[in-house]
């Protein structure tokens, strides 16, 4: 992987803490609006780690692939995750 290894941990370590709160929430019975904005920053980290894998390999693999047969491979797999995201 070439995005900041240490950026994407940290995210993903920030969105492991607040999925444990948010299971806490439910466990305690809160208030559905209060747990559902927690879901939603949530989504938000995790969207935000998904933006920088992929514009890293953007920047790192699909430009240093070797061949023009290899670029498009790679372009035809962020296409494919893009879809995914977007669907």
């Amino acid at each position: 992987m070439m995005a900041d290894e240490q950026k994407i941990l940290r995210l993903m370590k920030t969105a492991r803490g607040q999925m444990d709160g948010i299971i806490r929430m439910v466990e305690e019975n809160r208030y559905c609006i209060d747990i559902s904005q927690q879901v939603m920053a949530t989504e938000a980290i995790l969207n935000r780690v998904n933006r920088e894998i992929l514009a890293a390999h953007l920047k790192h693999c699909v430009q240093e692939a070797a061949s023009a047969t290899e670029r498009g491979e790679k372009i035809d797999e962020f296409v494919k995750a893009l879809e995914r995201i977007l669907t």
